[in-house]
């Protein structure tokens, strides 16, 4: 669907709303007029305006050539949520000058946050920010690989099938691991509610500290701290470093990148 340049006429003070104006120019409906607008695909004064409702006076407005009515299709955000955000699980953390609260790991989801490194070649729209679904839960004390998405077949695969999914994460605990230690975290406790088998292995040592690379399927926010309790290890620190398939990779802490067609969890 396409329309040449064009300048709104103002009604009253305000102008009119965008979608109207798109509508004139186009000959579609007003209806279809906001799904162009929301695509991202109008211009007005050489800025994309992807709300339909935004004012216009004597702007010039452009319509993509390529322009179409049908809805961008859902992505899928991968973030790498640093410690101190909630991921689902609901637990408040000390928020500096405001006392204990919640910070939701959703909130970090923005433009400017946007890796540079993201090779989807997809433009950012207001649209994929919103409606999305958090699908892996993650302590907050904890960092590493968030997923939210808008699509409903990699929703219910990282929800309702989460048991068959396997995670992975480096986990810093303080002191050295002995052989012992190690086996009983794979072991697990062996009374209360099971836990998924874990494969357990050092990483490295030094500086007091010792790191460790921990995976299961079906793990849990909390499922790992028991096991490292029953181990009768303190951890220090924890980054979820995989999901499925897909690796946290390169991403920096705090940014995000869209999921690839061709990644499969």
């Amino acid at each position: 669907m396409t329309g040449p340049a064009a300048t709104a006429h103002p009604t009253g003070h305000d102008g009119v709303r965008l979608s109207k104006r798109v509508a004139a120019l186009t000959g579609c409906s007003r209806a279809d007029a906001e799904r162009i607008i929301e695509g991202g695909w109008v211009r007005v004064a050489g800025r994309v305006v992807e709300e339909p409702q935004f004012r216009v006076r004597d702007e010039a407005i452009d319509i993509d050539p390529g322009a179409t009515t049908m809805a961008p299709p859902p992505v899928t955000i991968l973030l790498h949520k640093p410690p101190g955000f909630d991921a689902g699980t609901g637990e408040p953390v000390d928020i500096k000058g405001l006392g204990k609260g919640i910070r939701p790991a959703l909130t970090l989801l923005s433009a400017a946050s946007r890796a540079a490194g993201d090779r989807s070649g997809v433009a950012l729209l207001n649209r994929h920010l919103t409606r999305q679904v958090l699908c892996t839960p993650l302590e907050v004390r904890a960092s590493g690989l968030v997923v939210f998405s808008q699509d409903g077949r990699i929703v219910r695969k990282l929800t309702e099938e989460a048991a068959f999914v396997e995670q992975e994460f480096t986990v810093e605990v303080q002191g050295e691991v002995s052989a012992e230690a190690l086996q009983r975290l794979q072991q697990g406790p062996p009374t209360g509610r099971p836990l998924p088998p874990v494969r357990a292995s050092l990483s490295s040592t030094g500086d007091g500290s010792t790191r460790l690379r921990v995976a299961a399927k079906g793990l849990l926010p909390g499922h790992i701290a028991r096991l490292c309790d029953h181990a009768g290890l303190r951890i220090v620190g924890m980054k979820r470093i995989r999901i499925g398939r897909v690796p946290l990779g390169a991403l920096e802490i705090g940014q995000w990148r869209l999921l690839m067609p061709h990644e499969r969890f």
